[in-house]
């Protein structure tokens, strides 16, 4: 297999990195990809694509453009795969993904290529020995937030808040031959991403749960690493394991690195980590969540004496009353032609728009807790609105985020090492949940 080029691109077509392997193509590809990627209609764009005798294959992480070109027949699930694993690497290199970073970073990234492909031929992807071979430091830009400051007490002691890792305490390089000393940190994130459908008379008639628990190691010698599952996890629909509520899952696949034979009995995952980021299990929920779906909508929409549409939203959460959601984002399609917004929203830090492009109103609420409701009412001028009009409104999208929660149930009972690490080690376990596509019809 054989790639002849490796370029990143930014969401708006800035070029960050080009790497020419084989002399077959001009510099001009990355304009011609660019220019085939934003002719398309849609939000996704097929991941292969021709250009006369060139191939372009592309991801996408971090709001970038990840391509590599081959003109020979190459198996693009190979490179698509490659292009996962490298823009991993620059994660665990470079601390982030993100267009700064790629920037700031350029030098790094280069190296990275030289090591990882030689005349488009692929040689390792593997942390552990690229560590031993980078030579470029790390430049990583942490901007200055007051917040931090919340975490000093008197005198420069530490609080208790600052005893909580925060979500972006994993996000640093990791540590190359030459670098001696910093925290020995290990991070187990268990992520999950929700797929609902809830029809127009409230029922559910989908529910979809994807998740991955992960793993980020910054321990240069972590010989052996055990995870302890939820000891009644059952897998498949026949299998029932415990005496109380059993957490279940479909189906669910391992890294090849990790070592099984606890798990049947046990729910014990074993593992040697290698410094960085790695998926160590993906699994699936279909159609069944052992709870209630997080949210509910009790919309009304009717039109005024006035000609205005009106909507009054009633959104409710229904996540256990310690919990939360963050960054809450409820988009409603609305009328071709609407022309201005009013609203009245029920607490001043919400806030919404009407971008008239997308014909959507979009409602934002930044923190909503378990076990509460909050409304919206919106009122549209739509010029000759009428009952063909009023069929265009909805169906209503909402994202979101739930921090310390699984919609599964699946918990990390504990983490060891095996040995112990000598020096001080700190071990931490975070769960989110992120919607990736909850859909209400109106």
């Amino acid at each position: 297999m054989m790639i002849s080029q490796i370029f990143i691109l930014s969401s708006k077509g800035d070029h960050l990195i080009y790497k020419d392997f084989r002399g077959e193509s001009s510099s001009d590809v990355v304009t011609t990809f660019y220019q085939k990627i934003t002719a398309l209609t849609g939000d996704q764009p097929p991941v292969v694509m021709s250009h006369k005798d060139l191939h372009f294959i592309h991801v996408r992480h971090g709001g970038l453009y990840w391509v590599a070109t081959t003109t020979g027949d190459s198996s693009p699930f190979t490179i698509i795969d490659f292009l996962n694993r490298l823009s991993s690497l620059v994660r665990d290199f470079c601390g982030g993904l993100s267009e700064k970073s790629v920037q700031m970073n350029f030098a790094l990234i280069y190296e990275l290529l030289d090591e990882v492909l030689d005349y488009g031929y692929i040689q390792t992807t593997s942390s552990d020995v690229l560590k031993n071979f980078i030579q470029t430091e790390a430049v990583s830009s942490k901007p200055f937030s007051l917040f931090d400051l919340s975490n000093i007490g008197l005198f420069g002691a530490e609080t208790q808040q600052s005893k909580v890792a925060p979500s972006s305490a994993a996000t640093r390089p990791i540590q190359t031959s030459r670098e001696q000393g910093g925290k020995q940190e290990i991070f187990v994130d268990v992520v999950e991403r929700l797929t609902v459908v809830i029809g127009s008379n409230g029922v559910v008639m989908k529910a979809d749960v994807e998740g991955e628990v992960r793993v980020k190691c910054y321990m240069p010698s972590c010989s052996e690493i055990r995870i302890g599952l939820n000891e009644e996890l059952s897998i498949g629909k026949s299998q029932l394991r415990g005496y109380g509520s059993s957490v279940r899952v479909d189906e669910c696949s391992f890294h090849q690195s990790v070592k099984l034979d606890e798990f049947d009995n046990h729910r014990i995952l074993r593992l040697c980590p290698s410094q960085g980021e790695q998926t160590v299990m993906q699994y699936r929920l279909s159609d069944e969540l052992p709870s209630a779906p997080p949210f509910r909508l009790f919309p009304t929409v009717e039109r005024d004496g006035g000609g205005r549409l009106l909507m009054y939203l009633k959104l409710r959460c229904d996540l256990p009353p310690k919990s939360c959601a963050i960054n809450v984002c409820t988009s409603v399609s609305v009328p071709k032609g609407s022309l201005s917004l009013s609203q009245e929203l029920s607490s001043p830090d919400q806030s919404s728009e009407l971008n008239q492009q997308s014909r959507a109103i979009t409602w934002r609420i930044p923190r909503f807790s378990g076990g509460t409701q909050l409304s919206a009412l919106f009122k549209v001028e739509v010029p000759g609105l009428g009952p063909s009009s009023m069929m265009e409104v909805g169906p209503v999208c909402l994202t979101f985020e739930l921090p310390k929660f699984t919609s599964t149930g699946l918990q990390v009972r504990f983490l060891r090492l095996t040995p112990l690490q000598p020096g001080p080690s700190q071990r931490w376990v975070r769960y989110t949940t992120h919607s990736d596509s909850y859909t209400i019809r109106i």
